[in-house]
C-alpha cells in the first residue's frame, strides 16, 4: 500500500456581489467561479506553476444552492473551467455539508484518490429575490435551469410533507407514533428551521431554569457580539453599515418582528445574499513540488459528521444535541488535540441555539467567552449563504403583525409517556404560550385528537374545554 499523502488547503476565496440591479445579477454558477478564480490567485503562485495547478484539479464537488436548479452543476463549473475531473459531487442540502464535503477531499487525497480537489458553494438569492420582484424571471442571461424557476426558494416556504398515505388520508387513530408516510410535524404545519431551532431554545432556557427576559438578554447579547465580528470582515453582507446591536436585536418592533417565539427577525438566519466561496486542497509533496510556500499551507487534522432524528419529535431532548457533541468529541480525538488547545472556534449559527449548545458541551461561556465561538459573525450579520455557510417544548409562529397566529406543542402523555406534536386548541392556550413572562414548559394540561379531520391532528389546551 502506498503511503498516505498529507492533505492541505493552499488557496481560499470568497466573493461578494453586493448590487441588488437586475443588470448586475450573476448566477451561483458565476459567482462559484469567481472564487475558485480568488483561491487561486490565493495561492500567490506564478503564472505558470498556477496554471499547472489548475490542469491538475482532477475534484470538483459543490455545495447544493438554493438559488437555482442547475441540470448539473459540477459539470457546468468543469466546463468553465476547462476540466474534466475524475471526481465530480452536487452535495445535499444541509448547512453541514461544506464542512463535510471537504472532509471528505482531504481524506480522497490522503489515499492518493485525488491530486487537486475544489469545494465550492454559493447564493444568489439577493440578485433572484430582486428580478422576481420586478418580474425579471428567469433573470437575464442566467443558465437555463433543469425546472422552471417561479419563485425564490426559502427553507421556511418548502412542503413540509405529505398528511396522506399512498393517496389516502391518514384515518388520524393515533396521537402519538408515525404511521406509513405520514409526516406528524407536516399534519402540524411544523418543521422548518424556523420552527424546530426555537423549539430548542424555549426547552434549553427550561432547563437551566432562565427566565423568559433572562434567556432573550442572553440571546441579543451573543448576536449583539456576532454582528461586532461581522462588521469587520469585507465579505459579510452588510460589511460598511451600521451593524445591529443588542438593543435592536433583542426588542421586538415593526422591523424585528417576532417570527417564532423566542426568535425575533434578527436572531434569524438572513439568506437573501449573493455570495460565494470556494477553497483548494492538495497533497504537501505537491504544494512542494509547485512551490507553494509553506507559510500558505492549511492543515486539516481531523472531521466527524453525525445526525440527529430527522423526526425531530423522536429525539431524546430539545437541550442538548448528540450530534454536535459527539462530532466535536470525535474531531478532538481525530487530531489528537483537547478543547483547550483549540485557540478559536466558529460555530454554525444559524440561530442563536446552535452556538449556545456547542458551547456548553465544551463549558465555555457564551457571553464574553475567553476565546472566539465565531470568526465570521453567524448566518444573521455575515449572511447565510444558504447550505453554504457551514423532551418537551413549544413555539409560536407569529404573523407580520406581530400578533400570535398557531402554536406548536411537543409533550407527553402522562398516561403512557410517550411523546405527542400538537397545535393550539384555543385561543386563550396560544395567548399563555405567546407569553413573555410566564414559562409554559412543565405545565400540564389536555390533549386530543380531531377524530373528524383526514389527518389525525391534534389540539392541546390548558384548560379542558368541551371543544378544543
Amino acid at each position: 500500500m502506498a503511503p498516505r499523502k498529507t492533505p492541505i488547503i493552499v488557496g481560499v476565496g470568497d466573493i461578494k456581489n453586493r448590487s441588488i440591479a437586475i443588470e448586475d445579477a450573476v448566477e451561483p454558477a458565476n459567482l462559484m467561479l469567481r472564487a475558485i478564480q480568488n483561491a487561486f490567485k490565493d495561492t500567490r503562485l506564478p503564472c505558470e506553476n498556477g496554471l499547472e495547478l489548475w490542469r491538475s484539479i482532477d475534484s470538483v464537488d459543490v455545495v447544493a444552492t438554493w438559488t437555482w436548479e442547475y441540470e448539473d452543476l459540477p459539470s457546468l463549473l468543469s466546463q468553465k473551467l476547462g476540466i474534466n475531473p475524475a471526481h465530480s459531487h452536487y452535495s445535499p442540502h444541509g448547512g453541514n455539508q461544506p464542512v463535510k464535503l471537504l472532509d471528505e477531499a482531504a481524506r480522497r487525497i490522503s489515499l492518493g484518490e485525488s491530486k487537486v480537489a475544489i469545494v465550492t458553494g454559493g447564493e444568489a438569492l439577493a440578485s433572484l429575490t430582486a428580478c422576481a420582484a420586478a418580474n425579471k424571471m428567469p433573470p437575464p442571461g442566467w443558465t437555463k435551469p433543469k425546472n422552471d424557476v417561479e419563485s425564490v426558494f426559502s427553507p421556511t416556504n418548502r412542503e413540509l410533507g405529505s398528511s396522506m398515505i399512498g393517496g389516502i388520508p391518514w384515518d388520524g387513530s393515533r396521537l402519538t407514533k408515525s404511521l406509513g408516510n405520514v409526516d406528524l410535524g407536516a399534519v402540524h404545519s411544523i418543521g422548518a428551521p424556523i420552527h424546530v431551532y426555537p423549539l430548542y431554545e424555549n426547552a434549553f432556557r427550561a432547563h437551566r431554569g432562565q427566565s423568559i427576559q433572562q434567556n432573550n438578554a442572553e440571546s441579543a447579547k451573543l448576536y449583539g457580539d456576532f454582528a461586532k465580528v461581522a462588521e469587520t470582515n469585507p465579505v459579510a453582507w452588510n460589511y460598511g453599515k451600521p451593524s445591529e446591536t443588542e438593543a435592536s436585536i433583542g426588542t421586538v418592533a415593526k422591523k424585528n418582528r417576532m417570527i417564532c417565539f423566542p426568535y425575533p427577525l434578527l436572531m434569524n438566519a438572513f439568506n437573501t445574499v449573493n455570495l460565494a466561496g470556494a477553497c483548494i486542497l492538495t497533497s504537501t509533496d505537491y504544494a512542494k513540488e509547485l512551490g507553494i510556500p509553506e507559510s500558505r499551507w492549511i492543515y486539516p487534522l481531523a472531521g466527524a459528521g453525525t445526525q440527529d432524528a430527522s423526526n425531530f419529535w423522536e429525539r431524546p431532548n430539545f437541550y442538548t444535541s448528540p450530534s454536535i457533541s459527539h462530532s466535536i468529541d470525535a474531531t478532538l480525538k481525530g487530531a489528537n488535540l483537547n478543547k483547550a488547545q483549540i485557540d478559536m472556534y466558529d460555530f454554525y449559527s444559524c440561530f442563536p441555539i446552535v452556538p449556545k449548545i456547542a458551547c456548553n458541551h465544551l463549558g465555555l461561556s457564551m457571553i464574553n467567552p475567553q476565546k472566539p465561538i465565531t470568526l465570521l459573525g453567524g448566518l444573521t450579520s455575515f449572511g447565510g449563504a444558504g447550505n453554504n455557510y457551514s423532551m418537551h417544548t413549544y413555539t409560536v409562529d407569529f404573523n407580520r403583525d406581530n400578533t400570535p397566529r398557531l402554536g406548536h406543542i411537543v409533550g407527553r402523555l402522562k398516561s403512557t409517556g410517550a411523546r405527542f406534536l400538537a397545535n393550539h386548541g384555543d385561543e386563550e392556550t396560544l395567548r399563555q404560550l405567546a407569553s413573555s413572562t410566564k414559562e409554559p414548559i412543565g405545565r400540564s394540561g389536555w390533549v386530543r385528537i380531531d377524530k373528524e379531520g383526514p389527518d389525525g391532528h391534534n389540539f392541546f389546551s390548558f384548560e379542558k374545554t368541551v371543544k378544543l
